[in-house]
């Protein structure tokens, strides 16, 4: 079975930043584009990042665009999320899921459980 668990997440004043990893496993993480997502409360889901198979293009959100940058260890089956100069308005549950037809990521679903980044003024 495809799992993928989020963790890095936590508490950050303005400015700061934090490391997200998404571990997956049961499926070739090799052979999958790559996405980030997130969700705030009371919102809908956001796309932030993605990245293709082997890493060689990335892709970003324009509020994102600048500050975060996506990453991945194949060797690993990982996936990273490196969040600087975080804003309020980034906190959100931030999600990875695998890229499986058109769209970047599917149903919240597959999402695995998800990681909370809260940025305090």
């Amino acid at each position: 079975e495809a799992r993928q668990v989020e963790s890095g997440g936590g508490l950050v004043q303005s400015g700061g930043s934090l490391r997200l990893s998404c571990a997956t496993s049961g499926f070739t993480f090799s052979n999958y584009d790559m996405t980030w997502v997130r969700q705030a409360p009371g919102k809908g889901p956001e796309w932030v990042s993605s990245i293709t198979r082997f890493g060689d293009t990335t892709y970003y959100a324009d509020f994102v665009k600048g500050r975060f940058i996506i990453s991945r260890d194949n060797a690993k089956n990982t996936l990273f999320l490196e969040m600087n100069s975080l804003q309020p308005e980034d906190t959100a549950v931030y999600y990875c899921d695998r890229r499986l037809g058109t769209n970047w990521y599917g149903s919240s679903q597959y999402w695995g459980p998800g990681t909370q980044v809260t940025v305090s003024p």
